[in-house]
């Protein structure tokens, strides 16, 4: 029994209006026109972290996405939910309510437009279409089930609906409205978490070796290594900062150090400044150079394999004199160098948080939901989609994939009558 009269009474409430939200209302609307659907959101104005994204133009997805781009849950149910909703549909989807895509660096997918807004505008304007009911500055506090289906309850009103769709995001960039309240209304009806933790996150680092290099950008091979467990490497672009270290490598690695932390499991993250090189090699390449450059000094000599900075910051750290010539470097200091340049301890303490991070690692559990519906398994008539699962994604819009993919299954899901 309903404890206070509804104010509204819709078909479906989805909670939270961002791209996954969206995005199912759209997909719903579109299989059962007369639909009553409302999106409820607590920002005044929906979409931010839309505009955000990808420095504002919004990386919409990839040109190839596979359950290996993708961590936290079962790598089989990521595939089921991607196959339901690939990329070429995806495009498919955003050209039909006006939005044209480029392929740029990396199979990353940007709108024509270079703008996020062209993006948010039109998935806006489609739901308008549809009939969807938006709902801004209606923060959900609390969510009942009832004999009709489900009491939501906001600070201003009440509504009643058959089906409740949470759509809140995660942890990460809580400005834009996620701060993790969903989690609270998703455990409320029963569902467990895995514990968060930031993704896509800078670092940041002890010591001073990394303040006089901020704003070098150089290619690596990042290597995390949890104690007892195989190393996960990434090769990308690192960043330089005055904190530490950010870039596309050093974001995509974030995740796994933070987890690693997060079960006080020992971690470590080293640097190969010469990705795809070992120490055989370049102990081979530092001889070549002594030969080919006899009189050049370490420093001259080894700025031919690093940024010039990065170069001399190294040798300073090891000890090397960088006047000494190459060909005069001793053996020992050779090898030690060898072995640095192709593991170097990056002394990570620490991640900039939640409000620097793009998304989040954790939440609810991918065996708690139909991968065939996105419905939940433990409360009737409630579907989750996008970030509140425990499913994240590297850089390169693969985060905005798992949305749309999750969003669809859910909306056509939603468009069958109620068993």
């Amino acid at each position: 029994m309903l404890k206070t009269v509804p104010s509204e009474v819709v078909d479906v409430a989805i909670v939270g209006g961002g791209a996954a939200g969206l995005a199912t209302a759209i997909f719903a609307a579109r299989r059962a026109p007369g639909t009553s659907i409302a999106v409820l959101d607590g920002a005044r104005s929906l979409g931010a972290k839309i505009l955000v994204a990808g420095g504002g133009r919004c990386n919409v997805t990839n040109r190839i996405v596979t359950p290996a781009d993708y961590s936290g849950g079962s790598r089989n149910t990521i595939r089921r939910i991607l196959s339901e909703f690939p990329v070429e549909e995806t495009v498919a989807f955003f050209r039909e309510i006006g939005v044209d895509l480029r392929e740029e660096e990396h199979g990353k997918l940007f709108p024509t437009t270079n703008r996020a807004r062209t993006v948010l505008d039109a998935l806006l304007n489609e739901a308008d279409c549809r009939g969807v009911c938006v709902r801004p500055a209606q923060r959900v506090t609390a969510i009942r089930t009832t004999d009709f289906g489900f009491q939501i309850e906001t600070p201003a009103k009440t509504f009643a609906a058959g089906r409740v769709v949470l759509a809140t995001g995660g942890r990460s960039l809580p400005k834009t409205g996620s701060d993790g309240g969903g989690y609270a209304l998703a455990r409320h009806l029963g569902h467990a978490l895995v514990r968060t933790a930031p993704a896509l996150v800078p670092l940041i680092l002890a010591g001073d070796f990394h303040a006089p290099l901020a704003g070098i950008a150089q290619d690596v091979e990042l290597a995390v290594k949890p104690a007892d467990a195989k190393a996960i490497r990434v090769t990308g672009a690192m960043l330089w900062t005055h904190f530490g270290a950010s870039g596309p490598a050093v974001l995509d690695i974030s995740r796994h150090w933070l987890r690693a932390r997060l079960v006080d499991r020992e971690v470590g993250v080293h640097v190969n400044f010469l990705p795809g090189q070992e120490f055989n090699g370049v102990d081979e390449m530092l001889r070549t150079l002594a030969t080919s450059q006899p009189k050049a000094s370490v420093s001259k000599a080894l700025s031919r394999l690093l940024p010039n900075r990065v170069a001399d910051a190294v040798l300073v750290a090891l000890e090397i004199d960088r006047s000494v010539t190459a060909a005069n470097l001793p053996k020992d200091q050779r090898r030690k160098l060898a072995h640095a340049l192709v593991d170097w301890p990056l002394q990570v303490t620490d991640s900039r948080g939640y409000a620097h991070a793009e998304v989040t690692a954790g939440g609810v559990p991918l065996s708690e939901i139909d991968p065939r519906t996105m419905a939940s398994r433990k409360c009737p008539n409630l579907f989750l989609v996008g970030e509140i699962l425990d499913v994240d994604g590297r850089i390169g819009g693969f985060n905005f994939q798992w949305a749309w993919s999750s969003a669809f299954v859910a909306g056509a899901a939603i468009a069958k009558p109620r068993t």
